[in-house]
């Protein structure tokens, strides 16, 4: 098992939207009428898992639409709240070729949520053999705001309901290949539907914690997202991800957004 992270970008968003803060400003996550100095760039990622049974590719990204004329591509609403930034070679289309494959030899194309940093990208690589969100996620983007559906527009998503699993704070989750190798864990509370990916690699457990926190910190002193549909659980996800992450058997955990997470192989 080989885990390859990939940035696929980078955003700019209001630190109260990575770590969320209590004060008088109502939305603070925003980052409206807040100074330059509350903001940060964090970067965007995407995982490549180099599986027995075939290449999965965890969230995708942004789009190149970034690079050209991103108010249209991200909507009005959210282009007032955060910017993107996509360097040269880092687009997941980019990423996949350097590779040396193309987007129709990726097997499964995982949504861990619908976010517009997580699936910018999806346009890239629609000719998958299968793109999985979960069902409740799916349901939720098309009922709540903060999504942006044409990212997803015209592309076959298939969802998978929630079922017994042994981890997560809720034991709720999806057996990918039905051998235990790799786990949907249920992490809600960012958004509703929002999983993580726990990856059984050769010594241990890797767990890839999409935004249930954006850096360790997080989750070692419960800092909530800015952003949170349900923060009960939210909260319970952070601890959740804590007590996993102190098992002698966690490798490692690593959040989507986290600064000191640098582009590697994971072998």
């Amino acid at each position: 098992m080989k885990v390859h992270i990939w940035h696929t970008g980078r955003v700019y968003i209001d630190r109260a939207l990575a770590f969320r803060e209590k004060g008088l400003h109502p939305m603070p996550y925003t980052g409206w009428l807040r100074g330059k100095a509350k903001k940060i760039w964090v970067p965007v990622s995407s995982y490549l898992i180099e599986h027995p049974k075939g290449l999965i590719l965890v969230d995708t990204g942004w789009h190149e639409d970034i690079r050209v004329n991103q108010k249209k591509h991200l909507g009005s609403l959210a282009f007032s709240m955060f910017k993107g930034d996509l360097p040269s070679g880092e687009s997941i289309a980019e990423k996949i070729k350097a590779f040396g494959i193309q987007s129709n030899q990726i097997d499964v194309v995982l949504l861990t949520h619908l976010h517009s940093d997580h699936v910018s990208g999806l346009q890239h690589v629609k000719n998958a053999k299968r793109i999985l969100t979960s069902e409740m996620e799916w349901k939720a983007a098309h009922k709540k705001l903060g999504y942006v559906k044409s990212m997803w527009d015209g592309i076959s998503i298939e969802t998978f309901s929630l079922k017994e699993i042994p981890f997560g704070p809720f034991k709720l989750g999806f057996d990918l290949f039905g051998d235990g190798s790799l786990f949907l864990v249920h992490t809600p509370g960012h958004t509703d539907g929002m999983f993580s990916v726990l990856v059984k690699m050769e010594k241990g457990w890797l767990l890839l914690a999409s935004d249930v926190g954006y850096a360790t910190k997080s989750w070692t002193d419960i800092i909530l997202p800015g952003i949170t549909t349900n923060k009960k659980d939210a909260r319970s996800s952070l601890e959740w991800i804590r007590g996993f992450s102190e098992r002698n058997d966690c490798l490692r955990v690593i959040a989507n957004h986290d600064s000191a997470v640098v582009p590697e192989l994971i072998d």
